[in-house]
């Protein structure tokens, strides 16, 4: 009787163990939910062969503005992003990104009429203002906290290193030229046919 009690909790354990690896299998990594959220905020998920390097990006944030914190978060290819904290809370995230690899994020700017610092410029709903470098770089500030105003927005955009990065290599040619608008050719009419009455045989 007591072997079988025996083999009977032997099986329980058995069980639970298998049970809490499952669990532990199944939990999100950290690092998963930061890249999902990240990539929710406009990370391009496919990065283009040319795109620059995040690295080079870095030396364009602003580096140190009276009582905010600027914290790197995340650099790969492509891409770069920045916190900005006041008071030890997270009030704005500051990013930069080559449009190659998703020319719809720079085809927005287009149209615009809208400039900062003589760059076109646009309101991405309500927290989120970008503008565009070189018809390639996107700069965004993103708000965090709801006194972080557009005002505000446009003011961090002013602190990057726009210049600086304007010095990046533009499009290559051969996207720049889909990205161009396409001229439609002149709609010439054919001309017209007069009927002549032939004689009554």
């Amino acid at each position: 009787m007591f072997g079988a009690f025996s083999k009977k909790a032997l099986i329980a354990f058995l069980l639970s163990c298998v049970l809490f690896v499952s669990a532990c299998a199944k939990a999100p990594s950290p690092y998963a939910q930061v890249q999902k959220e990240t990539t929710g905020r406009g990370a391009a998920p496919a990065v283009a062969k040319p795109a620059e390097q995040g690295a080079q990006f870095n030396k364009f944030f602003p580096d140190k503005v009276k009582g905010y914190d600027i914290i790197p978060t995340q650099e790969k290819k492509g891409f770069a992003e920045y916190k900005v904290n006041k008071d030890g809370k997270t009030v704005a995230m500051l990013s930069i990104n080559d449009t190659v690899s998703v020319p719809a994020a720079a085809e927005k700017y287009r149209n615009s009429t809208a400039k900062v610092a003589n760059y076109p410029t646009v309101e991405q709903g309500t927290t989120t203002t970008g503008l565009l470098v070189n018809d390639r770089y996107q700069v965004k500030v993103l708000s965090r906290d709801p006194e972080f105003t557009r005002d505000e927005r446009v003011s961090w955009l002013q602190k990057f290193d726009l210049k600086g990065l304007a010095k990046l290599p533009a499009l290559p040619q051969t996207t720049a030229n889909k990205l161009a608008p396409q001229k439609t050719a002149k709609f010439v009419p054919a001309p017209t046919r007069q009927l002549v009455p032939q004689p009554a045989t």
